[in-house]
């Protein structure tokens, strides 16, 4: 069970409303106690912060707004003695355009060592003023920006899957491949027990660059599916053998886990074959809707694929790239994934419906055999945030779209810890990089801890009968194949998830968890696990 911490938004001990390695280090030990066994910490390196930290400038430092790495090192320390492993995040697609390289691959000629670095190249038309090719950013706009010469005038293009701030490394050169075996290294010695990997369908591009039109209904980060030349292309598995190898020379478990998003699930298996990635996070899984028999499908397919290069499957509700799973799962329009949604979106969630959904889901995903993943906030129930105001959002898809999408901002919203503190106990000044709704505190940690029907009781029990019943590498078995009822074997429990408007009646059994107060029966968006003779 990995846990994710979205460093900016779990816990600020200096004050300055962003959270930090400090604020980490303090709440450690409520993720002990909630039953975690791994922490995923999403970027802390120097950086501008045009990304939230997805754009590096410094790869091998801490970013002052988080600390020092002697704060890392503290972190590292005492999460290891409370028996969690640290999983860091490692952005090998692009650099940000502050990192050194940038800047003198900016500074240098058309055709330098500094330029090939990058996937910098000539325009098209009679000057050079059309971009190489049609691509867009994954945040909206064109997926190019184009540089100026030594004497102002303007030159070649780099490319920029993201921001513009974002240059896409040339993961054809060995400097850069060398580069990020170094950067690995930096951080194993340090003790880290593996990396999530961003954008691990990425970095290898077709070395034509064709054109390619993206379907409107297909957010760009999963149009690898539709055959994107910018996407899941064969070179990345040469890169991510190669990096097994780095960290197979490390005694100890140390993991590498893909963000692929790669459809069919067939295809995405190809990412944790035995000499490759350990672990890929199951998109498929996440993106379906709350429907039985597509939630059954989906399990199904993902038990195979997995199991067919040996590895685990993996499950994942949440991250901070997407709407919060309450939120998403009780939508009455197709989720608008990349997009997110706010005041203004259509078929907005109904509230009480959205808080079933969620616990429902949860549980059901808790019984899955493999490794589950959290995001933080979740095991306190937490909604999407709508109505964050425009002057407040900070992602960069709000402002290339000119507040067309509302981006990501609604799921990463601080913390809270403490219902009548400052900023919710997030930062003891009462200052927040995003702004908190007035009614967070209904979540907030310490009005939940003790109440039985909480969401954080109800992650904490189902995370302890997860572990007691060794459900993580149990197999499963369906009791039924149809209707809106999923039933389940898994080891020794009974798994039942309501998806149909009426309740059902539940088999005979001592309940060990549950997501809703039970009478005789399970009500809908339920779920339920049993002990059954």
């Amino acid at each position: 069970m990995i846990y994710q911490i979205y460093p900016r938004s779990f816990a600020d001990a200096s004050g300055d409303g962003i959270g930090d390695l400090a604020g980490i280090t303090a709440r450690l030990d409520s993720l002990a106690a909630l039953g975690v066994d791994a922490i995923w910490l999403s970027p802390f390196y120097t950086s501008p912060q045009k990304d939230a930290g997805y754009d590096v400038a410094d790869f091998t430092d801490v970013d002052p707004l988080f600390g020092t790495l002697a704060d890392f090192d503290r972190m590292l320390e005492r999460a290891h003695d409370l028996g969690l492993r640290v999983i860091v995040d490692i952005v090998p697609n692009h650099t940000s355009d502050a990192h050194a390289w940038f800047q003198a691959a900016r500074a240098s000629a058309p055709g330098s060592p500094e330029r090939a670095r990058y996937i910098v190249r000539d325009g098209r038309g009679p000057e050079g003023e059309l971009p190489p090719n049609n691509w867009e950013s994954v945040f909206g706009g064109p997926a190019w920006t184009r540089l100026d010469t030594t004497d102002g005038s303007p030159g070649q293009w780099y490319l920029h899957l993201f921001d513009s701030s974002q240059p896409d490394l040339d993961w054809t050169n060995e400097e850069v491949r060398a580069e990020f075996d170094r950067i690995l290294r930096f951080w194993l010695d340090r003790g880290v027990d593996g990396f999530r990997v961003d954008v691990a369908h990425g970095l290898a591009k077709h070395p034509d660059l064709p054109d390619f039109v993206i379907s409107e209904d297909i957010d760009s980060m999963g149009a690898a599916q539709m055959g994107h030349p910018a996407w899941a292309q064969q070179g990345v598995h040469e890169i991510w053998r190669r990096w097994r190898s780095v960290v197979d020379e490390y005694d100890g478990d140390r993991i590498l886990t893909a963000e692929a998003w790669v459809e069919p699930l067939s295809e995405m298996a190809a990412w944790v074959r035995p000499d490759e990635m350990h672990q890929a996070f199951n998109f498929p899984y996440l993106m379906t809707p709350w429907d039985a028999d597509a939630v059954r499908t989906v399990i199904d397919d993902s038990l195979a694929a997995f199991a067919s290069v040996g590895a685990p499957s993996t499950w994942v509700l949440s991250n901070h790239d997407v709407i919060r799973h309450p939120s998403r799962l009780a939508l009455t329009v197709p989720s608008p994934q990349g997009h997110g949604i706010g005041p203004d979106s259509p078929g907005l969630p109904d509230p009480a419906v959205a808080q079933m959904r969620g616990r429902a889901a949860t549980l059901l995903m808790l019984a899955l055999p493999g490794s589950a993943y959290l995001f933080q906030g979740e095991e306190l129930g937490l909604p999407e945030v709508l109505d964050i105001p425009a002057d407040r959002r900070e992602d960069p898809t709000f402002h290339r779209t000119g507040g067309e999408r509302y981006g990501r901002d609604g799921c990463r919203v601080p913390l809270p810890w403490e219902a009548d503190a400052p900023a919710f106990g997030f930062s003891p000044s009462g200052e927040s990089w995003l702004p908190q709704p007035g009614w967070w505190g209904e979540y907030a940690r310490d009005r939940q801890e003790g109440d039985r029907e909480s969401s954080l009781e109800l992650y904490r029990a189902a995370l302890a009968a997860r572990r007691e019943h060794g459900l993580a590498s149990a197999s499963l078995s369906w009791e039924t194949t149809d209707g809106d009822v999923l039933i389940a074997r898994v080891g020794d429990v009974m798994v039942v998830c309501n998806l149909s408007t009426s309740p059902v009646d539940l088999p005979a059994g001592e309940v060990i968890a549950a997501s809703e107060r039970l009478d005789d029966s399970l009500p809908p968006n339920a779920a339920a696990w049993l002990l059954t003779t």
